[in-house]
């Protein structure tokens, strides 16, 4: 029986639009570029004819230089790929179309489907979307032709200026429709659907676009159950009606509906926690068609888990070396999107995807054959001539110019991103990285770079310790191998995920990374003792992380990670981990909160102090509006007390003058006083506004130490986590581990619910009297297992899943894991 490979199934639905692609400028989207980065997609566009791949949000008429494979000089077609509401989306399209006045036909994909245009209230499309934006679109395109046309002719300057120009004065779309067509003098439009625009980071795991839609939409509307609009509520049992059913989990079920179909996959649905059960129903109104009955499909088990039921997973820094190459590493900056407050729901800005892998900052700490050899003629050429676009054209030293910043070219262009697709004989880089532990995973990165190197007969002097990889040992193998540009170009995948590792493996960031591990297993040490304990625990940690910083700042060295050392953001995550191991292990105590009044005060009176002395520390978020008053609060006092410190040695003659009459009728000290007065006032009012700041994070911080008692699923304790007090930071299994454990062994799991299709109600109410009504499916039966998770994953639950399929003796089963997002601690 075939398994099912999310990346393959990507690459093969592109394949499926070669007749649009061929001969055409593709545009893609941030979201798309996420994507089809990590399927390794940019070669497969080129080998099925595409003229260039660019970017949709940075598109410039330039773009029609770069051509591969068309033997013809104008652009007369235009492909556009996006993971957004065609609304959303419509802005850059119509920017695309007006720079290229060529352009005769223009094909869209987009991955939202006409369903969910229609089910977004904030959608000014339809059931027959693709249509009507068809329409929409070619007006607004001879809308903006035609004016920019009369101002051209007004005032003189070019079509292409005026157009541009003209885009951020104009609606996104006009307001009325006519009967014209998609297609009128000169552009035709199209427009098509293309689900399969996910992240797969192997065959088996993917998450959504940071950048998309779906991922983008709001998981919760704001009520007492809500946590944050980018995750889903608690799970209290009231399920909300499916009107009020947040964008998110429209789009969520409408997504995963486009999957099944695409993949032909005949789901059987279950889930766990409120929100997920929304989406489930949605998805088997929409799966219960009579079209779908008797139609030939692979049958599937699809298992919906709210993030809720388990925040300690992915606030925790496990053993998973993924985790750790996502936290360390920067990502690539996010494209301003219009995120606009509508109807109270506002997008979620995720992280990108994209992380930049500093390749070209190692090669550049020493000397380099390929910076000494330089780039080949043809690409040196073009370089310069694509590097004169952003000079000044009648810069005479423009070739001094460039040769200049030659070193900074070359090292840019030497940094990548990971590619899921990439393989060593036949087995993909990332997927035997995020099968291991970091000990393991850095060690098989270690191997593979041997090998690569065996194969270019290439030797190495570095002193290797076996069974261990370091970051000089991988440093030195990536170098050598590194010094051909054949050799660099044949052997990249493994180059950029050696790189990525010895990133994570540096100094600085595997001692932090270990200290917030240390310190994650002592709060749960503490956690199984006594809340004083544990609160002295959360108080000191936060403490010794404000002297830290403090210290830090006035060294002027803000980089404390270089010593190892917690930052005052970092502390405030413990405290939330500690709050929720506090939430499962004590009882509420009277003031909300699973500590006594007294010792949730000194927790309270410790970051205010914190705050007071670095207003600027962590840019968080809960003192957004007051960081600019604090800092200037304490700007001031620094200031009084440098004029006070030289008078301090000095004699006070006031005190000696034995008239104090005299004092009478002093305007200026009056004006003095008055001002002290003020400022005092002003101090006053400052830290009262401060600590209804943190009074306000604390509410939040109650409402996830209640999450065990909340949640229905984890009140009877069968799904609760089961803390490890025995040291060992992997006895601690997250949620994910322990539900796939007991599905597998057909255990009753508390609050899951199984959504019968239409079909199957039919048959339990109407033929079930008869003895004919089926029997519940179980999850175990499934030969093929997805499991999304609303909210998102982390690196560490799909190793854990994979445990559990494996120690379940279970290799049959074909299990997939998906998510909204990828989540990392911070």
């Amino acid at each position: 029986m075939a398994l099912v490979d999310v990346a393959i199934s990507c690459l093969n639905s592109i394949r499926e639009i070669e007749e649009e692609v061929k001969d055409a400028i593709v545009y893609i989207d941030a979201g798309c570029t996420e994507s089809f980065q990590f399927a390794g997609a940019f070669p497969l566009f080129l080998e099925l004819g595409a003229r260039a791949v660019c970017s949709l949000e940075n598109m410039t008429s330039l773009d029609a230089v770069a051509d591969w494979n068309s033997m013809t000089d104008c652009t007369k077609r235009i492909v556009i790929m996006t993971s957004r509401l065609l609304n959303d989306a419509h802005r850059y399209m119509l920017r695309c179309l007006t720079t290229h006045d060529a352009v005769q036909h223009c094909t869209v994909f987009t991955s939202i489907s006409e369903g969910s245009h229609s089910a977004i209230p904030d959608s000014p499309l339809g059931p027959d979307a693709y249509r009507e934006y068809e329409i929409l679109l070619v007006q607004d395109y001879n809308e903006h032709t035609k004016k920019s046309d009369k101002i051209s002719k007004d005032k003189g300057v070019s079509n292409f200026s005026s157009a541009l120009e003209s885009l951020t004065m104009e609606p996104i779309i006009s307001e009325n429709i006519d009967g014209s067509s998609g297609g009128v003098e000169g552009l035709a439009v199209s427009v098509h659907h293309f689900p399969l625009i996910i992240c797969p980071f192997t065959p088996r795991a993917f998450v959504l676009p940071s950048q998309g839609s779906v991922a983008e939409a709001s998981l919760s509307r704001q009520h007492e159950d809500s946590l944050s609009f980018g995750l889903p509520p608690i799970s209290t049992g009231s399920m909300s009606d499916t009107d009020d059913v947040p964008p998110g989990a429209t789009l969520t079920a409408h997504f995963l509906h486009q999957l099944a179909l695409k993949m032909e996959l005949k789901l059987e649905i279950f889930s766990l926690g409120d929100l997920s059960k929304n989406v489930g129903k949605i998805l088997t109104d929409m799966s219960s068609s009579l079209y779908d009955v008797g139609r030939r499909k692979r049958s599937a088990g699809l298992l919906l888990v709210d993030r809720t039921l388990d925040l300690t997973t992915p606030c925790s820094h496990g053993d998973s070396l993924f985790d750790h190459i996502f936290s360390s590493l920067p990502r690539a900056e996010r494209f301003s999107s219009q995120a606009q407050l509508e109807q109270g729901v506002p997008s979620i800005n995720r992280p990108s995807l994209d992380v930049l892998v500093p390749l070209g900052e190692l090669l550049n700490e020493e000397p380099s054959k390929i910076r000494e050899s330089g780039f080949p003629v043809g690409v040196e050429a073009f370089l310069r001539g694509w590097d004169s676009y952003t000079c000044d054209p009648q810069n005479v030293g423009l070739l001094n110019e460039y040769d200049k910043k030659s070193t900074t070219n070359w090292t840019e262009l030497l940094n990548g991103s990971l590619v899921a697709t990439e393989c060593f004989r036949g087995t993909p880089y990332l997927e035997a990285m995020l099968d291991r532990k970091t000990k393991d995973g850095s060690v098989l990165v270690k191997k593979w770079l041997q090998e690569a190197l065996r194969r270019e007969n290439i030797s190495v002097n570095v002193r290797a310790r076996p069974g261990y990889a370091t970051k000089p040992e991988l440093q030195a193998m990536i170098r050598a191998l590194s010094q051909s540009q054949s050799s660099l170009l044949k052997n990249k995948g493994i180059i950029q995920l050696a790189t990525a590792t010895a990133a994570a493996l540096d100094d600085s960031q595997s001692a932090k990374w270990d200290t917030l591990s240390s310190a994650e297993m002592m709060l749960n040490v503490s956690a199984g003792d006594t809340s004083q304990g544990l609160a002295a625990q959360i108080s000191d940690l936060i403490n010794k992380s404000a002297v830290a910083e403090l210290q830090a700042k006035k060294n002027e060295k803000a980089d404390t990670s270089s010593r190892g050392l917690l930052s005052f953001r970092d502390a405030l995550l413990l405290t939330i981990v500690g709050y929720i191991v506090a939430g499962e292990n004590f009882p509420t105590s009277g003031s909300g909160g699973p500590f006594s009044w007294q010792e949730e005060h000194f927790l309270k009176e410790a970051i205010v102090d914190a705050v007071l002395e670095n207003p600027s520390v962590g840019n968080l978020k809960f003192l957004k509006g007051l960081t600019e008053e604090l800092e200037g609060r304490l700007n001031r006092l620094k200031s009084e007390e440098t004029k006070e410190s030289p008078a301090d040695d000095q004699l006070d003659i006031d005190a000696l003058d034995d008239d104090p009459w005299g004092k009478w009728g002093d305007e200026e000290e009056e004006e003095v006083d008055n001002s002290k007065a003020d400022e005092s006032y002003d101090d006053m009012q400052l830290k009262l506004d401060l600590r209804d700041r943190v009074d306000s994070l604390f509410r939040f911080l109650h409402k996830l130490s209640s999450l065990r008692t909340r949640n229905l699923p984890l009140r009877e304790g069968s799904l609760a986590s089961e803390n490890s007090f025995s040291g060992d930071p992997s006895g601690n299994k997250g949620l994910l581990y322990r539900l796939i454990t007991k599905v597998l062994s057909k255990q009753e799991i508390p609050g899951l619910e199984y959504h019968s299709s239409t079909v199957g109600r039919f048959l339990k109410s109407g033929f079930g009297r008869f003895g004919l009504g089926q029997a519940k499916p179980s999850l175990a039966d499934q030969s093929v297992i997805l499991v999304f998770v609303i909210g998102g994953i982390n690196g560490r639950e799909v190793l854990e899943a994979q445990e559990a399929v494996s120690e379940g003796g279970r290799p049959d089963i074909n299990l997939v894991i998906g998510g909204t997002t990828l989540l990392t601690p911070d």
